[in-house]
């Protein structure tokens, strides 16, 4: 008992010091802004955060904006949005000294000057990446990523990293060390995650150009769930290295690395600045793709496929509704659009994604929280994990083949599993060519939903995890808001197995009036530019 008070004490040790020096981060933020403000009060805050990223680049690299006006107006921005949010856990100091070099330099890549936010999980050297966990403090990362490395190279400047859940699988955003984050538009709401701190401090106004990762939707998310936009891209398509993920090793359930920005063109812009040659030099495995202005700036009118459900999520009446409005308005603008049906999502969810991501059992994902003091998010994984096969068989009967899919996979198991996955993929892009279209309108799963629920409805990530397991580029664009109309309809809800998740989908979806709902616009793999292209056509309606 001693030895075991003794270890937790060494815990909380930990936590603490984790703490003060986050508090720390927004006291040197603060004085920094003071600082500047101080030697500098004629200079228009308010202007320079009204700047798109596009325009504000402009004026970085031809001069008519100094870099440090708007490095300080970001981080005076930041500071507030954190106050608010909880979303920023570090800031780095080190970029107030980039600012001063990128001056001297005189180099001037596509982000010259622009200050970006960075999740935690992405290592910038001299700083943790905790993922929540508290065994990961104190150990801060050798090098940079090489997202990171180009970003830098490009004249961007990291200044702070975020928030994210603890062990990165869950779409709420919330870990022992630093706490919940909330949404900056409802604070009774979840920003999403797990790049729920990006989220937050982009859709808050915090960052113009924030950088996250997406194994099941931890992008989308908190674009969505923020009123934001972002681009998941095909896997490989940047560079992962130095990134951690929530479960290393697995391949049914692909991770990316992508941008979170409030329009479509940042996200153009920035995927333009990272698709370079130090991105295919720093690493050798991501194909030579440099980004396709053609495809990007092309008019031609899209053939579109659609559908507004699942058939395994029931959407909500306003996620519904954002589909068949975009879709209307596509066709009012010359686009031609094709129903498109989903099949047997629930066996792909189930066998694929939770099946592939836990098919060791849940053992290597359980074993990060070895040694750490929270255990209560994954308390009944955790049950069911280490509870015998015939158990999990009477309660997939209660609780949908959830509980089953969390079971050891022989290694004849997991390569069957990484072949169907194969002829799913197959079939998918053969149905997808039968009907010759070029991309596809989806729903997003919406509105923001109140903290907590997320780690109720693990099973309601079916409409984003789907482009995981087929690795296509899938963004993500606000086009409404939830309507008294909708919230009246919900009223209506049960969902498609009227059970425990349906019934806490119905109480996760109500109170919502006024809060933003996005659609997904999908292309084929290594597409992403023609995604884009989609999405600026889906943000111009």
């Amino acid at each position: 008992l001693l030895l075991r008070w003794r270890w937790r004490r060494g815990l909380w040790k930990k936590v603490k010091e984790a703490r003060q020096r986050q508090e720390r981060s927004l006291v040197q933020m603060e004085m920094a802004v003071r600082c500047f403000r101080e030697q500098h009060p004629s200079v228009n805050m308010i202007s320079i955060l009204s700047l798109p990223l596009p325009e504000l680049s402009k004026k970085l690299r031809d001069g008519s904006l100094p870099p440090e006006h708007v490095f300080y107006a970001y981080v005076g921005k930041a500071l507030q949005i954190a106050t608010e949010t909880n979303c920023i856990t570090e800031y780095l100091q080190e970029s107030e000294t980039q600012l001063r070099k990128a001056k001297l330099t005189g180099k001037l890549g596509l982000l010259y000057g622009v200050p970006v936010s960075i999740k935690d999980s992405i290592d910038c050297q001299g700083h943790d990446s905790t993922l929540g966990f508290i065994k990961n403090l104190n150990k801060p990362a050798a090098e940079d990523s090489v997202v990171v490395q180009v970003l830098r190279r490009q004249g961007a400047i990291p200044f702070v990293k975020t928030n994210v859940p603890v062990s990165l699988m869950s779409y709420d955003c919330k870990n022992l060390i630093f706490g919940q984050t909330f949404n900056p538009l409802l604070y009774t709401r979840t920003p999403g995650g797990s790049s729920g701190g990006e989220g937050a401090l982009v859709g808050g106004g915090g960052s113009i150009l924030g950088f996250g990762t997406d194994v099941g939707g931890s992008l989308r998310f908190p674009a969505a769930f923020c009123g934001i936009c972002t681009l998941k891209p095909t896997g490989n398509r940047l560079s992962k290295k130095g990134i951690t993920c929530g479960v290393l090793g697995q391949k049914a359930v692909v991770t990316a690395v992508g941008p979170m920005a409030k329009d479509v063109e940042s996200l153009a812009l920035c995927m333009r600045a990272l698709l370079c040659e130090d991105m295919f030099s720093l690493d050798s495995t991501v194909p030579p793709l440099p980004f396709n202005e053609e495809v990007y700036s092309s008019t031609q009118p899209l053939r579109i496929g659609y559908y507004e459900t699942d058939f395994f999520t029931m959407p909500s009446p306003a996620m519904r509704r954002a589909v068949r409005e975009t879709k209307q308005l596509l066709e009012d603008a010359g686009h031609t659009l094709v129903p498109f049906e989903l099949t047997n999502v629930d066996y792909v969810f189930f066998n694929f994604c939770f099946g592939g991501v836990f098919a060791d059992g849940g053992t290597s994902f359980l074993k990060k929280f070895k040694g750490e003091l929270e255990k209560s998010s994954v308390g009944l994984f955790f049950w069911l994990a280490k509870s015998p096969n015939w158990l999990k068989t009477v309660l997939s009967w209660i609780a949908k083949p959830f509980v089953r899919s969390i079971s050891f996979y022989t290694v004849d198991e997991v390569w069957s599993l990484h072949h169907e996955i194969e002829e799913f993929c197959h079939q998918f892009i053969a149905q997808w060519k039968k009907l010759n279209l070029d991309v596809m309108l989806c729903p997003m799963l919406g509105p923001a939903f109140g903290i907590g629920y997320p780690g109720k409805l693990s099973v309601a990530v079916s409409y984003t995890v789907l482009y995981n397991t087929l690795d296509f580029p899938a963004g993500v664009v606000p086009v409404t808001m939830v309507t008294d109309e909708d919230e009246e309809e919900l009223k209506g809800y049960q969902g498609y197995f009227r059970d425990w998740w349906d019934r806490t989908l119905a109480k996760a979806f109500r109170g919502s009036v006024g809060l933003p709902v996005a659609v997904q616009c999908v292309a084929l793999p290594w597409q992403e530019e023609l995604c884009l292209r989609f999405m600026k056509e889906v943000e111009t309606l």
